[in-house]
């Protein structure tokens, strides 16, 4: 058994690390409450703004030609760009490491030459910790953007929409999409990857979760008890669209702030994501630390008494000797 000065020792550096993990997931709780007032303003108008897309994107291929250069698909996929949303620090639980593997499979899914994998998909990263699809896949990352803990206004994304809009638009990318994780509750996330560019209401596949045709529209008490409430029903509705003054000129000025609310939403839910993430890694941290604590005083009171008992027993033994 070790000795009670080594216990001690062990004892007081864990009760720092609980003081310091107990800070954290109050700091956490703090950020994280602001991150979801955030979503569940912005969730119902970017679901509202994405359906809008999804009709136009209907209505453009009803017509066999395309409205506007966003809405039009095209045939030979090339290359691939990513939008890849992590957080910038780590104590998180496994809030990166499911983000990032969820799109590794998603791109092997989807790339048609496993050894051309690399040289087909590029990344754009918000949060430092993307880098791992760098370090660990060897993914080429083209831009870094820096994520802030607090997002509150949309020209905070405009960035990094700007740039994803032009490089598609020259024609760098066939396809562009962003992987994200999905708020759901404070126990529960769900990482994301999403069809960004081009927009196609026929995409159906796992790996590609479109807002607009997500059966909620925010949190409520239904979704949560497994009851799910319709949110969009596309089949047996027709939209048509009166465009002043040209299609053109509308759709250059719409479409670009549409993609804008996605990725802003995006952006949002993967903040409420990880700080809900850090708060309860946090949590377990500190509950851990406590049970430390509690048995390694155990072992301590025991190792004293033994000490004691000991000694007791060198006076008695010292005493009876000297008789």
């Amino acid at each position: 058994m070790a000795s009670t000065g080594d216990i001690k020792r062990r004892i007081k550096s864990i009760s720092s690390t609980k003081k310091i993990t107990k800070a954290m997931e109050m700091m956490a709780v703090v950020k994280m409450r602001k991150a979801i007032e955030s979503v569940l303003k912005t969730r119902s108008y970017a679901n509202l703004s994405w359906s809008m897309i999804l009709n136009l994107s209907r209505a453009s291929s009803k017509n066999g030609e395309s409205l506007h250069p966003l809405l039009e698909k095209r045939k030979e996929i090339k290359k691939t760009g990513v939008i890849l949303i992590t957080s910038n620090r780590g104590l998180c639980g496994g809030f990166n490491t499911a983000i990032i593997n969820k799109i590794n499979d998603a791109i092997k899914k989807h790339c048609k030459s496993e050894e051309n994998i690399t040289k087909e998909t590029e990344f754009i990263l918000i949060g430092k910790k993307g880098a791992a699809v760098y370090n660990h896949f060897g993914y080429n990352i083209v831009a870094d953007f820096p994520k802030y803990d607090v997002i509150s206004e949309v020209k905070e994304i405009l960035p990094i929409s700007q740039l994803v809009i032009k490089e598609y638009l020259a024609k760098k990318y066939d396809k562009i999409f962003v992987a994200y994780t999905d708020y759901i509750s404070l126990t529960k996330q769900v990482p994301r990857v999403k069809q960004l560019l081009p927009v196609d209401i026929a995409t159906k596949d796992e790996y590609l979760g479109i807002i607009g045709q997500d059966p909620r529209i925010g949190i409520n008490k239904n979704f949560l008890e497994g009851k799910e409430e319709k949110y969009l029903k596309q089949d047996g509705f027709t939209y048509e669209y009166i465009f002043e003054p040209s299609p053109s000129e509308v759709l250059d000025d719409m479409l670009p702030r549409l993609i804008e609310i996605q990725l802003f939403q995006a952006l949002l839910e993967s903040n409420a994501s990880e700080h809900s993430a850090r708060m309860t890694a946090m949590h377990q941290a500190t509950d851990a630390a406590g049970d430390m604590v509690d048995e390694l005083t155990l072992f301590y009171n025991k190792a004293r008494q033994s000490g004691i008992t000991a000694e007791i027993a060198e006076i008695s033994a010292g005493a009876n000797a000297m008789k």
